[in-house]
């Protein structure tokens, strides 16, 4: 009957996880420097995996909101042409109303009708301003900014009150400050018009939609004055949520087309194209980024395959005793394999919070709330493992295969 040496001798007792994980633990301990360095490249490649992800995030959300600020759910219509320079069929104030009566989900909607004219500005010195005749339910749909002052009503409306309301840049050019434009009055054609307002756009469209920098909003009923004609450049609708934006923008061409002429032309357009643009843009360039970050993850897992290498070859002989101990394949490739993923880990960790902490620490310093995503700090933990993993496993192997009885003879 075998004895409990006997057994000992025959069956050696395997080594536990946490035994195994300890000696890689002391070893890392053993050689601060070299595998602190190692590491350092694990970091700087999650901690850009991180930011990467967060500047992506960032990116696309301020775009959105530079779109979205625009307009609120904005949908807006235009006259093309095809019906011929000579015989033009625009939209006209009475398209509007119809749009109205017949397409459910309409909050707001004003005309736009533009003319340009020159003012007096005192010394004997004119100035050309664009003046728009809107409903006062533009502001709204256009999402403007009121600087000082208020914007006409519905009762300046009604009354055809001379007011109107001016861009920032034409108050400070005029007056020097937007409170010092309020209440001053400005003619147009003789007419008195008094100055009840400032404001600007949320975002700055550089003199691409019809609002110039030179530009003066004035009540619609009031700008019949100047062209008694029912004829509108532009039709602003605000569908009453996002989801409606879609189903109205349809539904006004449908209503429009067939109160004009066959061959006439016009675009019924929102910014939702444009807004899948910029998404796709950004993800795009998420995209690219994430692949540079990868690339330094590459790079830092080569490093921890040639340290770890390298530390095979430094530790022939205490392989070779450790086989001699009883110790199987097995348990020394899975030493050396826990030493490249605890390697990995600790950079991995260390990298997700220098991540989290640069953007967090934006918060302090501005008001702007930069998007952090957790998942990005799980999927960083995870790639930095499988790093480890992946280029751990050639040098483990390698130290697995070493002969016991050569690497007890190797000095």
């Amino acid at each position: 009957m075998p004895t409990a040496a006997t057994a000992t001798a025959t069956h050696p007792p395997k080594l536990a996880l946490g035994e195994i994980i300890s000696f890689a633990y002391d070893t890392f301990c053993s050689n601060k420097v070299r595998f602190a360095l190692t590491a350092l490249g694990m970091v700087i490649g999650t901690a850009s995996l991180i930011l990467v992800v967060t500047i992506g995030m960032t990116g696309k959300q301020y775009v959105l909101n530079q779109i979205q600020a625009i307009g609120a759910n904005m949908v807006y219509a235009e006259y093309q042409g095809g019906a011929g320079n000579a015989n033009p069929d625009p939209l006209t104030i009475d398209d509007m109303k119809a749009v109205l009566q017949q397409v459910p989900g309409i909050a707001a909607a004003s005309p736009v009708v533009p003319f340009d004219i020159r003012v007096p500005i005192g010394n004997g010195k004119e100035r050309d301003v664009r003046v728009l005749g809107v409903f006062p339910e533009y502001s709204a749909v256009r999402n403007l900014v009121v600087l000082s002052g208020r914007f006409f009503d519905a009762e300046d409306e009604q009354a055809h009150d001379k007011v109107g309301v001016i861009t920032q840049k034409l108050a400070q050019q005029l007056y020097g400050s937007t409170d010092e434009a309020v209440g001053k009055v400005l003619k147009l054609s003789g007419l008195p018009f008094t100055i009840i307002g400032t404001f600007k756009e949320r975002v700055d469209t550089f003199g691409q939609s019809e609002v110039t920098s030179n530009t003066m909003v004035i009540p619609y009923t009031v700008s019949r004055y100047f062209n008694d004609t029912q004829e509108v450049k532009q039709l602003y609708f605000s569908a009453t949520e996002a989801s409606m934006v879609l189903p109205v923008t349809e539904r006004i061409h449908k209503v429009l087309q067939p109160r004009h002429r066959a061959e006439s032309i016009y675009q019924v357009e929102n910014l939702t194209e444009l807004v899948a643009v910029a998404d796709r843009t950004a993800n795009a360039l998420t995209l690219v980024l994430l692949l540079i970050a990868t690339v330094t993850l590459v790079v830092s897992g080569i490093g921890i395959m040639n340290i770890m290498l390298a530390t095979v070859s430094a530790r022939i002989r205490e392989i070779g005793i450790r086989k001699a101990m009883g110790a199987t394949n097995r348990e020394i490739r899975f030493q050396f394999l826990s030493e490249a993923v605890l390697i990995s880990l600790i950079g991995g960790l260390a990298g997700v919070v220098i991540g989290l902490a640069l953007p967090f620490s934006v918060r302090f310093f501005t008001e702007y709330r930069i998007p952090i995503s957790g998942l990005s700090a799980i999927v960083a933990i995870v790639v930095s493992s499988l790093v480890g993993i992946l280029f751990g496993t050639v040098p483990a192997a390698r130290a697995a295969k070493l002969d016991p009885v050569d690497s007890l003879r190797y000095e």
